[in-house]
């Protein structure tokens, strides 16, 4: 693939991740969903009305300037006053239509990063355009989705530092611990993907010392030979995946390798010092409004307010959704739902909804994701465990039980189900301690490297040399493509009738 290509195919991407966002904004002039809350915080900034929230302020602050810009814009829509002010719903919902449009950008921009593969990077932004969940919290005044926009940012800023040397480099990184220092401050568990960051960087100076103690004996020019020979580095691909004209692009570095070049006063200083900066800082416009809670205080008030949301079960929250049903969708949630009796009725945005079977039209608004994308990432995500222990096992056990020399075998794609596993990882396993009330849009954050996994795998079908495996890629493809039409109606909000929206509801645990 050209670059040209790779560029247009991004442009499209984009301006398909607006259309979806944009398109019909304004539908329900109310609040919806925890729109009640930071819709409102949002112009409570703007008014000086001090307020209590259980998370840090950047993505209500994020919002207030929306609703500031809004404000010089003309809107020809209804208006409502559920914020505090008289204004158009689209007035605080488009900055978040707007920046939400990007994250398929940033995915697609990390993919590539990690193996310089333009049709990985498509395949990955296109994956993750068309999710649901994403769509629908980048619909309305929400704010998970600036953890995993600062987050990504982050790590893709990392990448490119680790891509570049000297100057350059230190401004990479300094702008990446801005942005890390923003996802948490947007709301505590951004501090994940600076996890997943530190979590990399270990196991980058690990495989390093054991390849010192490995190759003690030999020049480094020997072993950097046999790192990239064909035959040794790139074993895996040629055997099952890469077409014969495709091999070389197997042998090629990762900027992960360069981990490495990172020591201990870099972490310190760019992923540990900037963030924590940022992160007071950020504080500092709410610290202003609301005076009652120093700076410490507040974070003790935010701690008792989520140990005081209770367990994790439906008597709490209907759609209370433990960690485990997250990468199945067994528990999504409905943002809105409202009933009409005809599609010429006006929508249905003020008061309760019509009798049980009354309805006849339904306006559902559904916080899930696409099932085939998020099913199929979660089973590639096992894949490359599976590979990563594969590999574990052939290249390290095996040559210690028989006492021969320990060499460790790290591709390029080794590197990239490294970083996957490991992000998605530490985006997911610290919620298995937590016992407050958690919901499906909990796992935004980790989900994206499922998206990534997925995209890897179709990636490598469709330039394999066999027949079955490119046609399995293209199967998957068109499954996830097709899903996100299917399901589209939810996604947006559209009028469908009783049966349809049945037909989209596949197990009773979805309504």
């Amino acid at each position: 693939m050209t670059k040209k290509w790779f560029q247009i195919g991004l442009v499209s991407i984009f301006l398909l991740s607006l259309a979806l966002r944009f398109w019909g904004l304004e539908r329900f002039n109310t609040l919806v969903f925890d729109e009640i809350y930071y819709a409102k915080f949002g112009n409570d900034y703007l008014t000086g009305v001090p307020f209590f929230d259980g998370h840090p302020p950047f993505g209500k602050l994020v919002i207030a300037l929306g609703i500031w810009l809004g404000k010089h814009v003309p809107w020809s829509y209804e208006v409502n006053g559920l914020t505090g002010a008289l204004m158009s719903p689209v007035a605080y919902r488009w900055m978040n239509a707007f920046t939400g449009s990007f994250i398929p950008l940033l995915v697609a921009g990390i993919a590539y990063q990690l193996s310089h593969r333009r049709s990985f990077g498509l395949i990955a932004g296109l994956f993750t355009a068309l999710d649901g969940i994403f769509i629908v919290e980048a619909r309305y005044a929400l704010i998970n989705q600036y953890i995993v926009i600062c987050g990504l940012l982050g790590q893709f800023l990392l990448l490119l530092a680790l891509n570049k040397k000297n100057q350059r480099r230190h401004v990479y990184l300094a702008v990446a611990g801005i942005a890390f220092g923003a996802s948490i401050a947007t709301k505590w568990n951004g501090l994940w993907y600076l996890l997943g960051a530190y979590s990399l960087w270990i196991l980058a100076w690990g495989f390093e010392i054991i390849r010192s103690l490995a190759s003690k004996n030999e020049t480094d020019e020997d072993y950097e030979h046999k790192l990239s020979n064909k035959a040794f580095g790139s074993q895996i691909a040629t055997k099952y995946w890469a077409k014969a004209d495709q091999v070389s692009s197997y042998a090629r570095i990762s900027p992960l390798q360069n981990l490495t070049q990172l020591n201990i006063f870099h972490v310190a200083i760019y992923l540990g010092i900037i963030p924590v900066i940022i992160y007071s800082i950020i504080w500092i416009p709410h610290l202003l409004l609301d005076t009652r809670y120093n700076f410490i205080e507040v974070h003790k008030q935010i701690l008792g307010f989520h140990e005081r949301m209770g367990g994790n079960n439906a008597s709490v929250h209907p759609y209370c959704a433990a960690w485990y049903k997250w990468p199945l969708m067994t528990r999504p949630m409905a943002y809105y739902y409202q009933t009409a009796q005809s599609f010429q009725d006006p929508l249905p945005v003020f008061g309760p909804p019509l009798p049980q079977g009354a309805g006849k039209v339904i306006y559902d608004v559904h916080a899930m994701g696409n099932p085939f994308l998020w099913w199929s990432g979660f089973a590639a995500i096992i894949f490359l465990c599976g590979m990563l222990v594969w590999v574990f096992v052939r290249k390290v056990v095996a040559p210690w039980v028989e006492q021969e020399r320990l060499v460790i075998p790290l591709t390029i794609d080794t590197w990239i189900a490294l970083y996957l596993v490991v992000n998605y990882l530490v985006n997911l396993m610290p919620w298995v301690k937590v016992i407050r009330c958690l919901f499906i849009y909990h796992y935004m954050t980790g989900v994206v490297f499922a998206f990534m996994a997925i995209a890897w795998v179709v990636d490598q079908c469709i330039r394999s040399y066999r027949v079955s495996l490119r046609a399995a890629g293209v199967t998957i493809t068109f499954l996830i493509i097709g899903a996100f039409i299917f399901w589209l109606p939810i996604y947006l909000g559209l009028p469908i009738t009783s049966e349809a929206y049945k037909l989209r509801m596949w197990f009773t645990s979805w309504i």
